[in-house]
Parts: structure tokens; C-alpha cells; sequence
């Protein structure tokens, strides 16, 4: 909003010409996100509680969670709003990966509040039917899959091309059967990372702001003519508004974990980690970067492989030996650490640390190829 209305003024008045630049609305972006979120934070925690929304810790958990039953959660809508509103002042309205950022956002964000609703407000325990929460996922990235394929957001680049790290001169190109399917994969998976890593407090917030930073700053490499051509990357016109969108999620987060640090005071429930992992994996999508997402979500994509990979050890070694045995003492990851003596903070703050090194691996990869 703020870019169509003082762009035009920069003949008359030169300071108005900053708002023409990316960084300066990036970095606008990111301080509105944080200070949003600081102020409505308190507010919304409190309807929350008066609302009686509190989290249901599971028996099966670690024994130290039971104590933070009742907990307010749903406090992802204070994400999706404090990435919402900074988004819609500060970027290019009429650029078309802003908007499908932010519909993805939401309409994932909604996937998750209603999942909520039905756990902590209708009381069932196992909230929205598995099938029906896929489907809502599948549909979203189906979507982006078609209008990807259909409505190409530029022609410099195949739609259907994809980045990989290390090898300047080798891409991917799907078919345009396969490219949806990858889209939906793409997309369904990473929102259930990140949603399945939302089990300690700060850590998928923490995380997130990382991951989101980490894209804000390749998006913005991505939709310049010079840097692209230097670091060899694909060139993406218009991509660069992505850096507005990132910053505001990161600060966002960055925002909600002032209050989601340990110990909570909310949880950011479905209704944040479903829209985080989901819109994380849209903008790699549309960066044509889905193979560095597993690289800046190192961490997500661990804790999704210790539940997968112990769900189908558990159930193969039951077939065969008629006892179940397990990889890791608990999933997802992050419990497994506590099970062995960690305290909460320390899970989380190397966690973190992990997260930051898989960014600097990331941006390692634009030199090391």
C-alpha cells in the first residue's frame, strides 16, 4: 500500500524514493511484523484464555509437558496477522507471488484453525479428520501446481524447471503431470514438519524465523538481473517481492516467540504451523528452490524423518518378531532429547543452532558449485 502511494510522490519530495528499493521495504516489513506482533500479542493471549482455548497435552508425551495443560494455543493467528498486515503495507500489490504467498498463508492458517477449534473448543481429542486435513493440503498446492503451469509468473525460467544445489548447470525438469504432484508433495510435507517439530516452546516459531529469513535474503538474489547472473541462479522478474513477504513471517515469528518462549505463554497451535511449513514450502516453489528447502529446513525435515522412519521400524520389527521396537526412545526428535537427560532449553536453543547452520550451509551453496 505504502509502495503505491509514495512511489508517485518521489518527483516532487526524493525522500519518497526509498520506498521504490526492496531492502528498505524489507526491513520495514520486518520491524511493522515484530512490533504487530508485540502489541497484539497480549490482547490476543488474552481472548484465548477467556475463551477457555487451552492445549491438551497428550499422556504419551513426556511426563515435564503435563504441566502445560491449558495453555492457551491457536496463537498462530497472531502470526498469520502479524505477517498479513506488514505484507499488505509494505509490498507490490499488484505483484502476483506476493498474492499466492498470502493465500497459501491463509488459507492453511484456516486449515489449522479449524483443526484447533475442533481439539480445544468441540472437544475432539483427535481434531480434524487426517483425510480431510491432506485435503485441504493436497488442494492448495493442486492449485499452485495448475496456476504454476497454466499462468506462469514469468518466462525467463520453464515452470516446470527446478534448482539444484552445487551443480550451476544441471536443473530438473518436470512433466506436466509430475509438476503438480511435486508441487503438492512439496507443500504437504513441509507443513507437516514443521508442524509435527511444534512440540517444545520457541522451537518451530525460532525455527521458523530462520528459514523464513534465510528465503527472504535467496528471493531477493533470485529477482536481480546481476546477482542471479553472478551466483549463477535462475533469473525470476518479480520474485524480489518475496523478500517483503519473508521478512514480515520472520519477524513475525520472531514477534510471537517474545511470548512462546519457555515457559509459553501460548502455543501457536496447527493454526500457525500448518501455514508456516506450507507457505515455507509455496515460496521455495515459486524460488524454483524446493531442493534447498531441505537444506534451510534441515532440522524440520529431521524431525519429520525420526517419525516416519520410527513409525515404519516399529511396525515392520512387530511383523517379523511380534515386538515392536523402536529407533529413537521417543518421536518426534526433539523428545527423543529429553527422554535422555536434555532439559527443554537446551533442546531448543541447539536446535536453533542447528537451524542457523543449515542456513549458512544454504547460502554456502551459492559459491560451492
Amino acid at each position: 500500500m505504502l509502495y503505491h502511494l509514495l512511489v508517485p510522490l518521489a518527483e516532487s519530495h526524493v525522500i519518497f524514493n526509498l520506498f521504490r528499493y526492496q531492502t528498505f521495504r524489507a526491513a520495514g516489513a520486518v520491524v511493522t511484523a515484530f512490533l504487530v506482533a508485540l502489541y497484539f500479542g497480549p490482547a490476543v493471549i488474552s481472548r484465548l484464555r477467556m475463551l477457555k482455548v487451552g492445549q491438551v497435552v497428550r499422556t504419551e508425551g513426556p511426563k515435564t509437558h503435563l504441566g502445560k495443560s491449558g495453555t492457551p494455543t491457536m496463537g498462530g493467528v497472531l502470526i498469520v496477522m502479524a505477517t498479513v498486515i506488514p505484507t499488505l503495507l509494505w509490498a507490490d500489490l499488484t505483484n502476483r507471488y506476493t498474492w499466492v504467498a498470502v493465500v497459501v498463508l491463509l488459507w492453511l492458517g484456516g486449515l489449522g484453525f479449524l483443526d484447533d477449534y475442533l481439539k480445544v473448543v468441540r472437544k475432539k481429542t483427535e481434531g480434524l479428520v487426517g483425510r480431510y486435513k491432506i485435503v485441504g493440503q493436497v488442494s492448495v498446492g493442486l492449485l499452485l501446481g495448475i496456476l504454476l503451469l497454466w499462468h506462469p509468473f514469468t518466462t525467463a525460467v520453464p515452470s516446470t524447471w527446478t534448482q539444484i544445489p552445487f551443480i550451476k548447470t544441471w536443473h530438473i525438469s518436470f512433466s506436466w503431470i509430475a509438476y503438480p504432484i511435486w508441487v503438492v508433495f512439496i507443500i504437504t510435507a513441509f507443513s507437516n514438519a514443521v508442524n509435527l517439530t511444534d512440540g517444545l516452546d520457541g522451537l518451530a516459531a525460532g525455527l521458523s524465523a530462520i528459514a523464513a529469513m534465510t528465503f527472504g535474503i535467496f528471493a531477493y538474489a533470485l529477482g536481480r538481473i546481476d546477482t542471479s547472473d553472478y551466483l549463477n541462479l535462475f533469473y525470476l522478474p518479480g520474485v524480489g517481492e518475496l523478500t517483503i513477504f519473508c521478512l514480515a513471517l520472520g519477524g513475525a515469528c520472531m514477534g510471537f516467540l517474545w511470548f512462546n518462549a519457555h515457559p509459553a505463554e501460548v502455543f501457536m497451535g496447527d493454526t500457525g504451523s500448518l501455514a508456516i511449513g506450507g507457505v515455507l514450502g509455496a515460496i521455495s516453489v515459486m524460488l524454483k528452490a524446493e531442493f534447498l528447502l531441505a537444506i534451510v529446513g534441515g532440522v524440520f525435515v529431521a524431525e519429520a524423518a525420526s517419525v516416519a522412519s520410527q513409525t515404519l521400524y516399529f511396525k515392520w520389527t512387530k511383523r517379523r518378531t511380534g515386538t515392536g521396537r523402536r529407533i529413537f526412545r521417543m518421536a518426534p526428535l526433539h523428545h527423543h532429547f529429553e527422554q535422555i537427560g536434555w532439559h527443554e532449553n537446551r533442546v531448543i536453543i541447539r536446535f536453533w543452532i542447528a537451524g542457523i547452520v543449515c542456513a549458512m550451509f544454504a547460502f554456502a551453496t551459492l559459491k560451492i558449485r
